[in-house]
């Protein structure tokens, strides 16, 4: 809905170099949450009077108050016609915490700035509305971009009613990502492993195939950071081949049909068996997707072979790939990215455009997204 401008609710440019101070402040607040919100979005929040600041936030775990909250009671009396910088509008409906928007309310204060509406359908400005009808100055869309930035998860789940989907891939210089005999340790160096850690632990899920759990047996864990909690790992296994030793377990195995000794075996061994059927005889990736939007994940992060990476890039399914290279040949007869049907015109190819370059130790890091 189309709401109409307002003396007191304005959307736009003509923000003051203090403004915009003060929101990247509240924006390196909210990257505070970047590994503890799922499935909250990351917010951060600065209070200002007479040019002062007086109080800040940010929302460290879902259940617990949200970043207006903290920065109030930092704030007390001081927020009384003061200005609030937050970088989501402030939700106006009862959850597991009370509206921000009432509690801004309460505190008397005389201007909100957010950096962007929230897209979640139970507020879409509802927030900035009731702020509006207290008679309180509201201002969006400073910073909107770095805003959305934090929360790319949280808006697609919202809007697209499906996870962001972060594909990572370690290859060599000439794109392969293992030896034709199934060696592939190591091919990036430390720097660009750690930095996967940092991948993983900003997911609510991890998904890989029944390729890579077979060759390698990973356990697709956290380890390099506290963040109280693990990623759901989720593994894409059409025939419902994994095992219950496997070291991935406790985990959410999808597959097309399951077989019923199968599944009771993997279901002892801690795992949840969902059948999510595609017409090729494949998981339906996309029906996992919406699976896991269901269960309030934001981001998945996936490391998985040629097999899982080529299906998820046919079904248009990648919104964030994140290469790391290495300076290392090792000839045509290794193994590749992605297992794609063969494609008889270069128009056909999915392009990405470079949104990040940069040197990890001895290897690149590229960050590109489809175009």
């Amino acid at each position: 809905m189309v709401r109409p401008e307002s003396h007191t609710h304005r959307t736009g440019m003509n923000f003051s170099a203090a403004d915009h101070a003060h929101m990247a402040r509240a924006l390196q607040l909210a990257a505070l949450g970047l590994f503890t919100t799922d499935p909250n979005p990351r917010v951060g929040c600065v209070i200002v009077k007479n040019g002062v600041v007086v109080g800040e936030g940010w929302h460290q775990r879902a259940g617990t108050p949200h970043a207006e909250v903290h920065a109030l009671r930092q704030a007390g009396q001081a927020a009384r016609g003061g200005t609030v910088y937050v970088t989501l509008e402030p939700c106006s409906h009862h959850g597991r915490t009370p509206p921000c928007a009432e509690a801004l309310i309460g505190a008397g204060v005389a201007r909100v700035v957010a950096a962007m509406r929230d897209p979640n359908p139970l507020v879409a400005g509802g927030g900035i509305d009731m702020l509006t009808l207290a008679g309180i100055e509201t201002r969006v869309g400073l910073m909107e971009t770095e805003a959305r930035a934090l929360n790319p998860g949280f808006i697609s789940r919202m809007t697209r009613h499906r996870p962001w989907v972060r594909l990572k891939t370690a290859s060599t210089l000439d794109g392969k990502t293992a030896l034709n005999n199934g060696v592939s340790q190591w091919i990036t160096h430390d720097a660009a492993r750690a930095d996967t850690q940092r991948l993983r632990a900003r997911a609510g899920a991890i998904l890989t195939g029944i390729g890579t759990v077979r060759a390698d047996n990973p356990k697709m864990t956290v380890r390099d950071f506290d963040i109280g909690r693990q990623p759901l790992r989720v593994i894409a296994d059409s025939a419902l081949a994994t095992a219950p030793t496997a070291a991935i377990l406790p985990a959410l195995v999808a597959c097309h049909t399951a077989d019923p000794a199968r599944r009771a075996a993997l279901e002892a061994a801690g795992a949840e068996v969902v059948e999510l059927p595609a017409d090729d005889g494949r998981v339906d990736l996309a029906a996992l997707l919406a699976l896991l939007a269901q269960r309030g994940v934001n981001e998945v992060h996936v490391e998985a072979g040629a097999g899982l990476n080529g299906a998820l890039l046919e079904a248009g399914l990648i919104d964030e790939w994140v290469a790391y290279i290495a300076p290392v040949a090792v000839g045509n007869a290794a193994r590749g990215l992605f297992a794609a049907s063969p494609l008889t015109t270069l128009a056909d190819a999915t392009r990405f455009r470079l949104a990040d370059v940069r040197q990890l130790g001895a290897d690149l890091r590229l960050t590109l997204l489809p175009l």
